[in-house]
């Protein structure tokens, strides 16, 4: 694998939303072909790039039709090089003592229990070309817990550690794992609900996309389990 991604197959989870565009945007100008993924019909359109790029439509808490989207979204190829989980959630909550159990249990399906399904469908594609590159993203905030965010951090905790699992399972068969941990990400939702924040403090999504696409590289072939903080100048 070249420090570029071309020819490789990419699926991007959540790809409708402003970090799964940034992160399609730059694996498509490193020529991967793109399979974008989200339970709302991504627009391919609006992604350029070498490659070819396929929308597909599908929920990932729904692992019995989830499997299949993915088989025919991949069939022209036969294989899958990258996976970019970007799917997932944020949402404040009461506190822990408070929270809700249909408020803790849409959290840990949104961050964690969508990663398992993701992998059930994708991982068996990397073991039977032994190599691949898996990126998950977590969050800053869910390595300790903070007030009114138990449950967020909890399942961004949980999908960490699934990562870091995922990692140790697969490292001897030429598939690396890795997690990203953004800080705020600057996109036209978080601005409105934090109006007097400034967001040149904030990750941008394409520099959090670049970070991806160099763990989706051959020049991040010798990281494996790392959960790394991508969060501009946010403390």
């Amino acid at each position: 694998m070249s420090a570029g991604l071309q020819g490789r197959v990419a699926i991007v989870t959540g790809a409708a939303g402003h970090l799964g565009r940034a992160v399609a945007a730059a694996l498509g100008r490193q020529g991967a072909h793109l399979v974008l993924l989200d339970k709302q019909r991504p627009s391919a359109s609006q992604i350029g790039g070498a490659g070819s790029v396929a929308a597909c439509q599908a929920d990932l808490l729904d692992p019995d039709r989830l499997a299949p989207a993915i088989r025919q979204a991949v069939a022209p190829w036969g294989r899958v090089d990258l996976l970019c989980h970007i799917a997932g959630g944020f949402r404040m909550g009461p506190a822990v003592h408070e929270t809700p159990l249909q408020d803790w249990r849409f959290l840990m399906d949104l961050n964690a229990a969508s990663l398992i399904n993701v992998a059930h469908a994708v991982v068996p594609y990397m073991l039977q070309q032994s190599g691949g590159r898996i990126v998950t993203v977590g969050a800053a905030a869910a390595l300790r817990g903070k007030a009114a965010m138990g449950a967020y951090c909890a399942s961004k905790s949980s999908l960490i550690r699934l990562t870091e699992s995922l990692s140790a399972e697969l490292l001897d068969h030429g598939i690396n794992v890795n997690c990203v941990l953004p800080s705020i990400i600057d996109t036209p939702d978080n601005r409105a609900a934090m109006p007097d924040a400034d967001p040149a403090r904030w990750v941008a999504p394409d520099a959090l996309a670049d970070v991806v696409a160099f763990l989706c590289s051959d020049m991040a072939r010798a990281i494996h389990g790392a959960a790394i903080p991508v969060t501009g100048r946010t403390l």
